[in-house]
């Protein structure tokens, strides 16, 4: 993992400005590498040599936590959302990614994964891997939040409003703690539902934020000709990739809002880039079986 991290902002246009956390590294990338930084100093701290996580088939997580145990010097397990998986692991990129880093696999149905918290799976787990420093789905918990507070510099205060993609709350968490009385933090939703208010004020006590759940285009992972068209212009005209997932809503979530007159002419806005690029390849495949336009 990456130690030394000094980044500026990219200015876009004269209100708006990225920071290009997914330079970081291609796959302990932006947010992914915030959330494990203090969970790796845990885990060493604390004698295991093994991590253990969950995700789904194309997990921005799963490859991350495989490619931070390669680098750090522990096993890592993963336990991934559906049995079919198994034998589809070649044909998968974010996949065959992580067991290239080493990480071993768990494939189980969708309804035992809704049980993987419970004590009795997770002892089953023990038995079948040994000891290991659990990390959560997608990585939030309270280090993962210490972690994206560092998000923010002193630079950032100049800004108003602040801008991340939203999956599990940690990174919105994070930022809202770090924030100044100023600032506002808006967080874009990448998935249906409003539970998400409930999970952020576990971590988070300001009143500062605001999720918009206009632009998850349909859900978790969902995608529409549009939302690939707006990728591929932006990367055209900016020479920054957007991944379909987190990112590309977020942008364009923001540059519809602008256009809709939601900021005031004045407002100086931070979007944050979390990284999740390795995401583009398997979206990809799914989007070529569809015969829909590919993102570049």
């Amino acid at each position: 993992m990456i130690e030394n991290i000094d980044q500026l902002n990219i200015q876009l246009t004269s209100s708006l400005f990225i920071k290009p956390e997914y330079q970081i590294d291609a796959f302990v990338s932006g947010n992914k590498y915030r959330k494990l930084k203090y969970n790796v100093i845990e885990a060493e701290s604390s004698g295991f040599s093994r991590l253990l996580t969950f995700g789904g088939a194309y997990s921005n997580h799963i490859a991350a936590v495989a490619k931070a145990g390669l680098s750090k010097g522990f096993k890592t397990v993963g336990v991934i959302r559906g049995e079919e998986l198994e034998k589809k692991v070649s044909n998968n990129p974010t996949l065959q990614f992580a067991q290239r880093c080493g990480m071993q696999f768990k494939f189980i149905s969708r309804g035992d994964y809704r049980n993987k918290t419970k004590p009795d799976f997770i002892h089953q787990l023990k038995r079948d891997f040994g000891d290991f420093y659990v990390i959560p789905e997608g990585g939030t918990n309270e280090l993962a939040v210490k972690g994206c507070e560092e998000i923010l510099t002193e630079e950032d205060k100049v800004f108003d409003f602040i801008c991340c993609p939203v999956g599990t709350g940690g990174t919105i968490s994070g930022l809202i703690n770090a924030s100044e009385e100023h600032q506002k933090i808006l967080g874009f939703q990448a998935l249906k539902g409003d539970f998400l208010q409930k999970d952020i004020r576990k971590f988070a006590h300001k009143s500062n934020w605001e999720l918009i759940a206009d632009y998850h285009f349909g859900g978790y992972a969902k995608i529409n000709t549009e939302l690939v068209s707006f990728i591929n212009a932006f990367k055209a005209e900016n020479s920054i990739p957007l991944d379909p997932i987190y990112t590309g809503k977020m942008l364009f979530g923001i540059f519809d809002l602008i256009k809709n007159g939601y900021f005031s002419k004045d407002a100086r806005i931070l979007a944050i880039h979390t990284g999740g690029l390795q995401g583009i390849d398997g979206m990809n495949k799914l989007l070529k079986k569809k015969q829909m336009p590919l993102i570049n």
